[in-house]
């Protein structure tokens, strides 16, 4: 459990469509708590939506968004350290999305693999060079974010991949 932090301004572009759009441009032209509340709602909605879509599931997931300060809390328990993960950076790869409060367990407790936030000029073999010594090894950084990456050459920077041990 922790707090993870990632980069505002990139990832999937979820909040500026269909209802979480909607909420958050009632939000910002009458910020009641009502509204703001409804907006955050929303917004937590299309990140559950978007988790769903990649087939991540964990017992109770539930998933709040603060708008604040740009904080996703998700809460539930993983199956797996390698879905728990993966929910985690599906929640925090969406832009708008500053942090991610980690508050998910997990039934079967493996090790940790690190994390890696990629910067301009990367690939996953450059990645896997750094990490293993070996850029022959990107595909198994690849496997590890599927379904998040559907290509290994389709990263961007500011994104944030699992780097599981070799």
């Amino acid at each position: 459990m922790g707090m993870f932090s990632f980069i505002k301004e990139a990832g999937e572009k979820l909040f500026g469509i269909g209802e979480a759009k909607a909420a958050d441009v009632v939000a910002k032209k009458d910020p009641t708590p009502v509204n703001v509340d409804a907006a955050n709602k929303a917004a937590a909605n299309a990140i559950a939506g978007y988790v769903a879509k990649m087939n991540l599931t964990a017992r109770d997931l539930d998933i709040g968004f603060d708008g604040a300060s740009g904080t996703v809390i998700v809460q539930g328990m993983a199956d797996t350290q390698e879905i728990k993960e993966k929910i985690l950076l599906c929640c925090g790869n969406v832009a708008g999305v500053e942090h991610v409060q980690d508050q998910l367990g997990v039934i079967e407790a493996e090790a940790e693999p690190q994390f890696y936030t990629v910067v301009r000029g990367d690939t996953l073999s450059k990645i896997a060079k750094e990490f293993y010594g070996n850029a022959n090894a990107y595909m198994g950084i690849f496997e590890a974010n599927k379904p998040m990456l559907s290509h290994p050459d389709k990263i961007y920077p500011g994104q944030m991949l699992r780097i599981p041990p070799q």
